[in-house]
């Protein structure tokens, strides 16, 4: 063929071929920048709910949110110093739900000893709330602090059904909206503990006296030869030692993971429909209502657990105060 055809029908093919290729560039070029959008658009939509989103809900702070209606910020007081010691006396959301539920129990308290006294005088037995709350009070009196302490477990009555109420009020707070649970505060627990195991100290001192009391610790078997007792008690020695620790150990953890880990599950459940939930899709349409259900569900459970740690603590209060006074 002439060279000079081959140029007059090359060169508009070439152009046309050029012009194709730079029309799928840029559409491949607008995809890809479509794509990384989205892709953008899905990372933020999913750090709205991450694990700092989750944390917020949980930890303790100066203010009390009532989203998405604002905040109040609670009153902050300039720290002062005891020594090395750095006490903050400022109001913090959970001392602020501390302090509700305290009023909630002594109020609690004062009915049931008006309706006590009432009944006394012959006055019909209570109903409603009051009926349901010597209802709990007589359970708890008899089959948690008498059942377990024994003669005697009279005078543990108040103090039982006090931490009973107290952190029943302080988990079930949790559950409200713009609620806090102080209880999934370490802080809180570990005081609710040491008040416990001075508790129990205390009375296995007065129970046993000093000499019995000490022979918790510095424990050996009646009819051992010396050097076996002396054997037995390098051994047990440390063993009774860190089983008295580790009650109040025990009841602080448990009560401090037992709520909080129920609240994460509630916020795991409820981030799940803000990152992957939808209206517009079928898969997000079920998302949404499997998570809600699933959600409803583990509020109820939560709301058993809150009235099944406080019956816990009361009831290892008693079974520990019975154990001390009946030592060995």
């Amino acid at each position: 063929m002439n060279p000079a055809i081959n140029r007059a029908l090359m060169t508009p093919l070439r152009g046309l071929w050029a012009g194709i290729q730079e029309h799928t560039e840029e559409v491949a070029a607008t995809a890809q920048e479509g794509a990384e959008a989205a892709h953008l658009a899905e990372g933020a939509h999913a750090e709205e709910w991450g694990s700092e989103a989750m944390i917020h809900h949980v930890v303790d702070s100066n203010e009390w949110s009532f989203e998405p209606f604002g905040a109040i910020h609670l009153p902050e007081f300039p720290p002062f110093h005891i020594g090395g010691v750095e006490i903050d006396m400022s109001i913090s959301k959970h001392v602020l739900f501390l302090m509700f539920a305290t009023v909630l129990t002594v109020t609690t308290m004062w009915a049931a000893a008006r309706a006590s006294q009432k009944l006394d005088q012959g006055a019909e037995a209570p109903k409603g709330i009051l009926g349901t709350m010597e209802a709990f009070y007589l359970y708890l009196r008899d089959e948690v602090v008498m059942a377990n302490i024994g003669h005697g477990g009279e005078r543990f009555v108040p103090l039982v059904i006090t931490f009973f109420f107290f952190i029943l009020y302080s988990n079930v707070l949790g559950l409200i909206p713009w609620g806090a649970t102080a209880t999934s505060n370490i802080a809180v627990t570990a005081a609710l503990a040491i008040v416990a195991f001075f508790v129990i100290e205390t009375a296995g001192v007065v129970a046993l006296g000093p000499r019995g009391y000490l022979g918790t610790i510095f424990y050996v078997p009646k009819g051992l030869h010396p050097v076996m007792a002396a054997v037995m008690l390098v051994i047990m020695t440390p063993v009774e030692f860190i089983g008295k620790l580790t009650k109040p150990f025990a009841l602080a953890v448990r009560l401090f993971a037992n709520m909080t880990a129920g609240h994460f599950a509630l916020l795991a459940l409820l981030g799940i429909i803000v990152t992957m939930g939808s209206f517009t899709s079928a898969p997000g349409i079920i998302t949404v209502i499997g998570m809600f259900a699933l959600s409803l569900f583990v509020m109820f459970l939560e709301i058993f657990v809150a009235l099944l740690q406080a019956y816990i603590f009361a009831m290892l209060v008693s079974v520990f105060i019975g154990l001390i006074r009946h030592a060995h």
